[in-house]
């Protein structure tokens, strides 16, 4: 049985012969970074083998015999939003205890803890979904489901109940309360998130006809799944529209008050799946779209996530490149709104055509400030932003985000065509997310996300899937007016659209440069 040494701490650990590193490494609680889920298309999971003094992916080595380890990358604290924008609403009268929202993302899981007599937040706690370990999008999640019969569900499972239950640790030391003292726990989730949460199948949602095994709200006692506070909690978990518009939705509907808008409003929530609600005259008709995780630094040459070291914004004039970095520190690599940043400039010095691929080197006269940061690797064409560390921006990153900018472009035109609402009639567009806080609104127009047009009509609500769980933690009304709201809620398939792969093809152009 092969002995794999880790070497910061020495740890030794056995495994089977032919075991696979990378899954070793993740059973023990090691960090090793897996967007791809053991794929071997991201190269994130780099680690040393110090026998060989090779890097290999870990996804792809497997353990034949005794081998020590060097780990590569340390986990970093990431950036996480946990405010949204409140609206007023008439709060239940509680005896007292506590209560707890949370809003579980792809990406994040954001908690609160709620004092229900007065209903002021007296602690927050914010985590990387852990689920992080089995993929980085719900789908790759799916697969593990798939490719792991026997133990897939409970894993993933496991996962986001740990999770939550070191989130509740945590905010009752921060508050100093005992959790014994928690009456509820609310959760607002996407439809594929509740799934695993309450270790319920999620395979349907991911393959035809995509049909969750539920979409009603879900009450049940919290300890049933595994979550630890007192015998009597019970926990909530908001309703969902459809296997891709789940409570985060539902709740960010109910937050901005869709329902009773006497605008044309469209709202966007922005991350590795793009979710749009277009309300018009109290109809809500909602569609999905697969942006995929390149919008959140993933899938990207030099990507990361939003956490130090990570470039947020970009500008590239003549006189040279400026970076801004999250905790003004060296940049290591690009967070989803930096990759995008270098996308809108690389289009505007037009080092990037509007088709998306690269200018030829050659076109360039040496001393044009572009042609030093262009190189070729084979046929290939990159963009050097810096020279130490190497970061760059390969075809396939710009690719990337094309298509990530495609889908969400394509979903938003389409919902306007299903309503019959032509651009110039819509008065708002309401981002909401995590991801979506993080962009101003040039740089959503500047790569074509959304269209010039719309630009001084966007406005940003924040984490309003954690707010519509506060909201139905206060209040019964509330829950019941969000779980009235779901039921009128229409969904539609992209793909079902007359005429969407025309809508999506062209939607993948970027704009024309604008220096």
């Amino acid at each position: 049985m092969p002995i794999i040494t880790i070497t910061h701490n020495g740890q030794k650990i056995h495994c089977n012969e032919g075991a696979n590193l990378l899954r070793v490494l993740l059973s023990e609680d090691f960090f090793v970074d897996n967007p791809c889920n053991g794929k071997g298309t991201c190269g994130k999971c780099k680690v040393r083998i110090i026998e060989d003094n090779a890097v290999v992916l870990s996804c792809l080595t497997s353990v034949t015999n005794d081998i020590s380890v060097e780990l590569l990358y340390k986990e970093k604290k990431h950036r996480v939003l946990t405010e949204g924008y409140m609206p007023d609403f008439e709060k239940d009268e509680f005896d007292g205890g506590y209560g707890v929202a949370i809003d579980i993302g792809t990406t994040t899981v954001v908690s609160s803890l709620v004092s229900l007599a007065d209903g002021g937040e007296i602690a927050q706690a914010a985590m990387i979904n852990a689920q992080k370990h089995f993929g980085l999008d719900v789908l790759t999640r799916i697969t593990y489901e798939f490719e792991h019969e026997d133990t897939g569900i409970l894993d993933l499972q496991k996962a986001i109940v740990d999770s939550i239950n070191d989130m509740i640790d945590e905010m009752c030391e921060k508050a100093a309360i005992d959790k014994q003292e928690i009456k509820e726990i609310v959760v607002a989730a996407n439809c594929t998130m509740t799934h695993m949460l309450l270790g319920v199948d999620a395979r349907p949602i991911g393959k035809a006809p995509y049909k969750p095994v539920f979409s009603d709200a879900q009450f049940l006692p919290a300890k049933k799944i595994g979550l630890r506070a007192n015998d009597e909690t019970m926990l909530y978990c908001l309703p969902q529209v459809s296997g891709y518009i789940g409570a985060d939705i539902v709740a960010g509907a109910y937050v901005c008050k869709l329902k009773e808008a006497v605008d044309n409003i469209l709202f966007i929530d922005i991350g590795t799946n793009g979710e749009i609600v277009l309300a018009s005259n109290g109809r809500l008709l909602s569609c999905s779209c697969a942006a995929g995780p390149a919008l959140e630094g993933m899938n990207i040459t030099s990507g990361m996530r939003a956490a130090d070291g990570a470039i947020e914004d970009v500008k590239i004039t003549p006189s040279g490149i400026t970076l801004s970095v999250i905790g003004d520190t060296a940049p290591e690599g690009l967070c989803g709104s930096g990759i995008l940043a270098v996308v809108r400039e690389l289009l505007k010095t037009e080092i990037v055509k509007s088709n998306g691929t690269f200018i030829k080197k050659e076109a360039l006269r040496a001393e044009d400030h572009r042609f030093d940061r262009i190189r070729l690797n084979g046929a290939k064409r990159e963009f050097v932003l810096t020279e130490d560390p190497l970061i760059l921006i390969t075809q396939s990153d710009v690719r990337q985000v094309q298509l990530a900018k495609g889908a969400i472009l394509s979903g938003f035109v389409a919902l306007l065509e299903h309503a019959g609402i032509k651009m110039q009639d819509l008065q708002k567009i309401l981002i909401a997310g995590q991801f979506g806080a993080h962009l101003p609104a040039d740089l959503l127009t500047g790569v074509g996300i959304l269209p010039a047009e719309v630009e001084g009509k966007i406005s940003y609500v924040g984490n309003s899937s954690k707010t519509g769980a506060y909201m139905a933690l206060m209040s019964k009304k509330a829950r019941a007016e969000i779980e009235a709201l779901a039921k009128e809620m229409e969904y539609f398939e992209l793909a079902e659209t007359e005429n969407y792969e025309r809508i999506f093809t062209q939607s993948l152009t970027f704009p024309k440069s604008q220096p």
